[in-house]
Order: structure tokens, then C-alpha cells, then sequence
């Protein structure tokens, strides 16, 4: 089914049907499974809390952190430290840290910072350790601005948390999928006679399908306890 052409890997024009069903189960197993709405709010959870840490670290707070997590958190690496000629800092001991870190990394300093005295980290480890995620609505269009500062002035009610801090509590962001983007990676199918084909073009089901456009979605997360 795969073929070499003009030094490109091609697929043979008898292949389509199979590159059109992982295309399918591609675009279902994103939705259904990757972008799936508890996926999104442990995900975007685990977001918040290392942001929170990243901000706390950066104000010289001693936090418990495995070696490789500590370097992360009280290093700023970035593109430009780490890939420039100026870069400040070892590209091999930065790729040795990286490879160091996991799950177990995260979850043991979470268990941890429940019980730091700074609240809003406090509250989001015990929320992401006891399974206690956050509520997640997910809707085709963004949401309204006044429903969003409805939901904002409940939390800084019932949680007591101030306006600077309200965004690690209440938060609104969107997903994307496409299953094929056509000038991203192109599929090229080899027909008979030779020619090169992208499968949007020799495809009809990609050619009048939404397997070939961009699907975006909108989120918004806040505290289960919190009745919109």
C-alpha cells in the first residue's frame, strides 16, 4: 500500500479506503478520547497548579519538588536561553531533566502542596489528588461575557478568592481538531498512470466532508461547588 515517489512516501491509489477509516477513527478517538471534556478539565487543572507553583517559585517560596521538577521550577528554560547562541544554560543537562520528569514527579509534589499555606495552590492539589475536578461546559460558540463574570463573582463568594487570583479558578479557552489539514503533512496518493494526488482531491468523502476542516470548540471551567 505504501510506495516511494519524486522521494516522497506515497500511498497506492487501492490504499484511500484505508487512510480514509484512520482519518475517521483519528478524528473520533481525538473528540471522544484526547479532547474529551474530563481529559480537558484534569489537563487544564494540572495547568493551573504548575503555573501557580511557577509563580510562587519565581517569589523564592521553598517548594517540595523532586530534583528534576525543582530545576524547572526555579530555572526559567525557554526557547530562547536554551537554543540561542547566548543561551544561558547546558542543553544537555537541560534534556537530561526533561527526561527525568513523569507522572510521578507531578503527583508527588501535588500530595504535598495540598497542604502548602498559600491557598489557591492548596486548593487546587487537593481538587486534582481527591478527584475533585473541576466542572467543564463545552459549547460550539464562545461564551457570553456575562455569564463568565456571573460565574467569577459566585467563586470569589463562596471561595473567598480576590479578583487578581480569580483566572486560576475560573478559566475559558478552546479546542481544535482537523483530521486531514491539507498543507500540513500531505497525504499524496499514487494513482495508475504515475500521478500524485493529494487525498482531498482524490477522495470524496474528504472533499465534502468536515474530516478536512478545522472543528473548534469553547470551554469554561470552574469549581463543581459553584451553580451557574
Amino acid at each position: 500500500m505504501l510506495n516511494v515517489a519524486n522521494d516522497q512516501l506515497v500511498v497506492d491509489a487501492k490504499g484511500i479506503y484505508s487512510i480514509e477509516k484512520f482519518l475517521i477513527a483519528r478524528r473520533l478517538m481525538y473528540w471522544q478520547v484526547y479532547l474529551h471534556k474530563t481529559v480537558l478539565a484534569a489537563e487544564q487543572l494540572l495547568v493551573k497548579i504548575l503555573k501557580r507553583a511557577k509563580m510562587l517559585a519565581g517569589s523564592k517560596e521553598k517548594l517540595f519538588a523532586t530534583p528534576a521538577l525543582e530545576f524547572f521550577l526555579y530555572h526559567d528554560v525557554n526557547r530562547d536561553s536554551l537554543f540561542s547562541e547566548a543561551g544561558s544554560f547546558d542543553r544537555k543537562k537541560v534534556l537530561e531533566q526533561f527526561s527525568d520528569l513523569d507522572d510521578n514527579d507531578i503527583i508527588s509534589a501535588a500530595k504535598v502542596w495540598a497542604y502548602h499555606p498559600d491557598f489557591i495552590l492548596s486548593y487546587l492539589c487537593k481538587a486534582m489528588i481527591n478527584r475533585e475536578l473541576f466542572r467543564i461546559e463545552i459549547r460550539n460558540n464562545p461564551f457570553d461575557e456575562d455569564y463568565v463574570n456571573s460565574i467569577k463573582r459566585a467563586v470569589k463568594s463562596k471561595c473567598r478568592v480576590d479578583e487578581p487570583h480569580i483566572d486560576y479558578f475560573v478559566f475559558t479557552d478552546s479546542v481544535s481538531n482537523s483530521a486531514y489539514v491539507p498543507g500540513d503533512s500531505k497525504i499524496k496518493i499514487l494513482s495508475g498512470d504515475n500521478t500524485l494526488t493529494d487525498i482531498t482531491d482524490a477522495s470524496d468523502m474528504l472533499n465534502t466532508s468536515v474530516l478536512s476542516k478545522t472543528i473548534r470548540k469553547y470551554f469554561l471551567c470552574y469549581p463543581k461547588n459553584i451553580q451557574p
